[in-house]
């Protein structure tokens, strides 16, 4: 037995996003019922949440970190272009050059990142590969040890919550721990990052 039906079309305006639904009159059998507006917008959910790129995944080849002390900023580059940026707290000294060990100082200069540690005691940490052969000899020229183990990470594990709002690291570089989720999924170990005053 057949019916007359209205039934929706769903138009997609690409460059909007926008979904037009207009109606027209259809002849269908009675067991073939037209799609809703109710359920298409449970599919467009559906896709939306399962297969839709997360926005880090969206974010092209990062092949470039740098940070800007002045700016206490680290940015993401890919292809020369920067892709992402994100808010820093650095040591509590964070101009100048590091020179020792304790000093709490952010190094400055080319380095890379050369190791992952998802079991640091703060949230996640990628390693900085300072100090470089350079920096041990101006180090060791002055009569001081180097220092090491410089990091960008999360938050303290068990951390306040306002950390980022003043400089606290004792050299390092943190972020708060959704933005390092970010970093730790677009960047990978023997990326370059360079470290500008």
């Amino acid at each position: 037995m057949n019916s007359h039906r209205v039934a929706e079309r769903a138009t997609l305006e690409p460059r909007t996003g926008t979904i037009w639904l207009s109606a027209r009159k259809l002849s269908l059998p009675e067991h073939r019922r037209p799609v809703t507006s109710r359920a298409l917008l449970w599919i467009v959910v559906f896709f939306r949440i399962f297969f839709w790129p997360n926005a880090a995944l969206a974010v092209p080849g990062v092949d470039q970190v740098i940070v800007v002390k002045s700016e206490r900023m680290l940015y993401l580059k890919a292809s020369g272009e920067i892709v992402q940026r994100y808010p820093v707290a650095l040591g509590p000294v964070p101009w100048g050059y590091k020179e020792r060990e304790g000093d709490e100082r952010t190094p400055e200069g080319r380095y890379t990142l050369d190791f992952k540690n998802p079991q640091s005691r703060f949230y996640k940490a990628i390693r900085v590969s300072y100090p470089s052969a350079e920096d041990r000899a101006r180090a060791q020229a002055m009569g001081f040890n180097p220092g090491g183990n410089i990091m960008i990470h999360g938050q303290p594990i068990g951390g306040q919550a306002d950390a980022q709002l003043f400089n606290w690291t004792d050299g390092c570089i943190a972020v708060s721990n959704e933005h390092m989720d970010e970093i730790w999924e677009l960047v990978n170990v023997g990326t370059p990052i360079e470290i500008l005053p």
